[in-house]
């Protein structure tokens, strides 16, 4: 059985100690980082107002990605189009202080809340 060319060995990656010049591993630099920032990495145990991650976005997807796995599949387009417009409308609202039934019901009864235009910067 014939053989290839020999393979090209990987560059050896350049790990700094404590107090070499050059790179680190990542792990080095994670742990460096946290022991810097402890104030700022501990606020969260302290702080309920601080949510333990900033994607919201993915917290909004979470309940339909549930029943997706549970059911196998979602309703008709139409019908999940429907609900993520229902439950962003609802998650916006939120964000801005106001009660979800009450902006649910007053959007039924055709006074909606509409949320406020950004300020351009």
């Amino acid at each position: 059985m014939a053989q290839g060319p020999p393979r090209p060995r990987p560059e050896k990656v350049k790990r700094r100690l404590p107090g070499a010049k050059g790179n680190q591993p990542p792990t080095r630099t994670l742990l460096e980082c946290l022991r810097d920032r402890q104030a700022d990495v501990l606020r969260l145990l302290t702080d309920t107002a601080i949510p333990p991650t900033s994607n919201q976005a993915e917290r909004d997807l979470r309940p339909s990605n549930t029943q997706q796995k549970i059911f196998g599949r979602l309703r008709s387009e139409k019908t999940t189009r429907h609900r993520y417009a229902i439950r962003g409308y609802a998650s916006t609202a939120a964000k801005h202080g106001i009660a979800v039934f009450t902006a649910i019901r007053d959007a039924l009864a055709g006074d909606p809340w509409i949320p406020p235009i950004p300020a351009s910067a």
